[in-house]
């Protein structure tokens, strides 16, 4: 039944990419009527200029608290049929001071659907409130393409798939991107990613996280992949509550790591709230932060050994020891041996 769902979903989704859709144009953002007007040109390539924020033209009508009856932001992309599939390069500039109040909506963030193709890459989603209902995130509701090089700060709320980043991530990737967002929600609430399918490689959560079910530090629920990456937020829910990821389903867990304080009440873990079916390999978790001594998946280990390069080296992690205010590019992982935990070496 997922698979004949998703089958359905693929289809609706690529009929909204092709199906009447209009030219395409390429547009320059250098204010808050040029984001607004991507959704007139879904399938286009857009640049963001420069910084986006409260005192640049357009907010008071199209981003504030004001705007659209106080619900704030419309996010671009909001149904299978009206969904972004082009490519939006923020060149490294931030988009700050976002506002979306809509909490019966699904698809919310400063892009609702990412459809087939759809690349995000290279922007900072910073200073953010954002409520919604389902499939919530900071930068994305819901991707079925490509984000990366992205981060996000500020807070989201919503009642189900609720991240940092981005809602539900299916078929597609989340890379080297991290949120420090406080994420609350109900079922499937994760640091980074509340739903995830895909993979989710080379990134980091470090905001709190809090609902009742499917509760993780950077994932919620996982039935795809997440490799290289770690959390450290303070992670609070009822049950399926992880460090990491708080219900492991079908999915794996590689070369990972969590710091997270993690309190709940039923299937806890340090690491991995709950698992079935799933692989967790080369992964641990800090006893002592966590104040959980198990994990469905991992291996727990002390705060001093959570800093020594021996644990990481010893499972073949591609990791080099630096000198403190230093990367090595070269390798994914640093760390200042015996100060540190591991972080990853594009990290700012």
């Amino acid at each position: 039944m997922k698979r004949l769902s998703i089958f359905l979903i693929t289809i609706a989704l690529i009929a909204g990419m092709v199906g009447c859709a209009p030219p395409s144009q390429n547009l320059e953002i250098r204010d808050w009527y040029d984001l607004d007007a991507i959704r007139d040109n879904l399938g286009g390539h857009h640049r963001l200029m420069n910084d986006l924020d409260s005192t640049t033209p357009g907010y008071t009508e199209l981003a504030s608290p004001t705007a659209n009856q106080g619900k704030g932001w419309q996010p671009i992309g909001t149904s299978a049929y009206n969904l972004f599939w082009g490519e939006f390069d923020g060149q490294g500039y931030e988009i700050r001071d976002l506002f979306i109040n809509r909490p019966h909506e699904y698809y919310v963030g400063l892009f609702g659907l990412v459809g087939y193709r759809g690349v995000i890459k290279d922007v900072g989603v910073v200073n953010f409130t954002v409520s919604g209902s389902n499939r919530v995130g900071g930068l994305v509701g819901e991707n079925w393409g490509t984000v990366s090089n992205s981060y996000s700060t500020g807070n989201v709320s919503g009642s189900s798939c609720v991240g940092g980043l981005v809602g539900r991530n299916d078929d597609d990737s989340v890379s080297d991107s991290y949120s420090t967002a406080s994420v609350t929600g109900d079922y499937h609430v994760g640091g980074l990613v509340g739903w995830n399918e895909g993979p989710v490689s080379d990134s980091y959560a470090t905001g709190s996280v809090s609902g009742d079910m499917n509760i993780g530090g950077l994932a919620g629920i996982n039935w795809g992949t997440v490799s290289n990456s770690y959390s450290s937020g303070n992670v609070t829910g009822d049950s399926d509550v992880g460090g990491l990821v708080g219900r492991n389903l079908w999915g794996t867990v590689s070369d990972s790591y969590s710091t997270s304080s993690v309190t709940g009440d039923e299937d806890v873990g340090g690491l991995v709230g709950r698992s079935y079916d799933s692989t967790v390999s080369n992964s641990f978790w800090d006893i002592e932060t966590s104040g959980q001594a198990t994990s469905v998946g991992g291996t727990g280990k002390t705060t001093a050994e959570m800093k020594s390069i021996a644990t990481f080296s010893g499972a073949a992690w591609d990791i080099c020891a630096v000198n403190l205010g230093e990367t090595n590019p070269a390798y994914t992982w640093n760390i200042v041996d015996e100060q540190t935990y591991p972080f990853l070496s594009w990290q700012p």
